[in-house]
């Protein structure tokens, strides 16, 4: 699997539909923690975030073997709509939005491997990861969307606009305000990271 990780994106979805499992796997491996982060944040539930996780590279897995997915070279652009798109479908069906709330729980941090830095730079991290999570909830939900999107996605503005269905200006605009808003919130708060 070792020589896998250097290949593309491209090239390792070619091996999978020709039949090589580790190929996906590397691309599972590659991209993991920012579909995961991404669809947590938008639900803030572990468990229907490991559900919607599996949905999400079930449909992938679905797509490629039927041979529908175009290669264009932008997996992740992809897959972060599927998984956008499945988080939107779930709230459809329980006839709800996502609420604006303070989340206490720390499993995403828990969830996600990060190298074993020492015990207290670990706990101040995760304190600050925590401090960060709390007030992006506060946000509201169009300018927290885009602030997910960008800094745990890694998407463009232009992907993000794509899959938000709004103009880049309107998604750099949500950003801009997202941001004015937590710099306000750290401030109120007197929050140091």
């Amino acid at each position: 699997m070792k020589c896998l990780n250097n290949l593309t994106d491209q090239q390792l979805i070619h091996l999978y539909v020709d039949g090589n499992a580790d190929a996906l796997a590397t691309i599972v491996m590659r991209y993991k923690e920012k579909i995961y982060t991404s669809i947590y944040l938008l639900v803030k539930d572990k468990y229907l975030t490991e559900d919607i996780f599996q949905d999400v590279f079930i449909r992938i897995i679905d797509t490629l073997k039927s041979g529908r997915y175009t290669d264009e070279g932008k997996f992740l652009p992809w897959a972060m709509r599927i998984a956008h798109n499945m988080c939107v479908d779930h709230f459809r069906k329980v006839k709800r939005s996502p609420t604006i709330k303070t989340s206490d729980d720390r499993d995403i941090f828990e969830v996600l491997n990060f190298s074993e830095p020492g015990a207290d730079h670990k706990m101040m991290s995760s304190q600050s990861h925590d401090r960060i999570r709390k007030m992006v909830d506060m946000l509201p939900e169009d300018q927290r969307e885009v602030i997910i999107l960008r800094h745990y996605a890694d998407l463009s503005f232009k992907e993000i606009a794509d899959l938000t269905k709004c103009s880049i200006n309107t998604a750099l605009g949500r950003m801009r305000y997202g941001l004015i808003n937590l710099r306000k919130l750290m401030t109120e708060k007197q929050i140091a990271l």
